[in-house]
């Protein structure tokens, strides 16, 4: 295996709560009403540091989507999904966006927050009214 080069975000953001790699800033956040098996969960337009599975077809709340985990790469923890496609007009906007489950990753309400002051499978798709 190669040596792993980690990218580390500058700001308010999420990261692995097993490791502690970055993930993605709070900027980048399109939508908090999200939910999956273990609670809430957070649309991302972009993550870094984690590997893309391989494409599935998922039957979740808001109809069918094409979509891939996607894992920490400094752990290898399934920290969410990539949206790939989605088979329904109003559902597009996911396409290409990234949910990360708040069940694991920590962020600025937990006690791994970091900023950058500081060093540092499946689900649903249900969204809040």
């Amino acid at each position: 295996m190669g040596r792993l080069f980690l990218v580390n975000l500058d700001g308010k953001g999420y990261s692995c709560k097993h490791c502690q790699a970055h993930l993605a800033l709070s900027e980048d956040i399109v939508s908090k009403s999200f939910h999956c098996r273990h609670g809430k969960a957070y649309l991302f337009s972009k993550v870094v540091n984690v590997t893309i599975g391989l494409k599935e077809d998922r039957m979740m709340m808001t109809g069918m989507h094409t979509v891939s985990d996607i894992f920490c790469v400094g752990c290898g923890s399934n920290v969410g999904w990539k949206y790939v496609a989605a088979y329904d007009k109003g559902q597009k906007y996911k396409e290409g966006k990234f949910i990360l489950e708040r069940f694991k990753v920590s962020g600025p309400d937990g006690s791994h927050y970091w900023s950058s002051h500081e060093s540092h499978v499946g689900g649903s798709d249900a969204e809040d009214a």
